[in-house]
């Protein structure tokens, strides 16, 4: 089975959490004009989706956005430091809400595990990059992708 979510499906879902969940209001994540962003410092958070369809959901920053969107998700002041587990439950989250979204949409469901963060997105040779959407938020680059996991597959 193929997943059958579109690429304009993933930047609508972006956008929605970003508003409801970041910004309190739409408009500040936009799509990416140019050359997807090469990350300096890249922070990645993922979650997976097991079932008839199986994948990941994975969301990836620079740390110093990863920093702001922690902040900004836990309503911290923008002076104050994010602690390693705060990132980690910030985008943690952002990549679960992803997930989530992304399953609502395949016909049959799946469970979705538990989110991961870390510097690299650890990929098995037969993943296969489905949607890779380049975003800024505030200008600051995030890419939100959907991969294929054929190894997850469960019967």
């Amino acid at each position: 089975m193929s997943a059958e979510v579109e690429v304009d499906q993933v930047l609508v879902i972006a956008r929605d959490i970003f508003s409801s969940m970041i910004d309190g209001e739409a408009g500040f994540l936009e799509s990416w004009v140019g050359e997807p962003p090469v990350l300096a410092e890249p922070v990645v958070a993922w979650v997976d989706l097991r079932g008839p369809w199986s994948g990941r959901a994975a969301l990836r920053t620079e740390t110093p956005t990863a920093h702001n969107l922690s902040r900004a998700l836990l309503g911290m002041s923008a002076d104050e430091e994010v602690s390693d587990a705060d990132l980690a439950d910030a985008v943690g989250e952002l990549a679960n809400v992803v997930g989530g979204n992304v399953k609502a949409l395949l016909p049959e469901g799946g469970k979705l595990g538990l989110p991961e963060v870390a510097a690299e997105l650890p990929l098995t040779a037969d993943a296969v990059l489905m949607h890779g959407v380049a975003l800024a938020w505030r200008g600051r680059p995030l890419v939100v992708e959907i991969w294929a996991l054929p190894t997850l597959d469960q019967p």
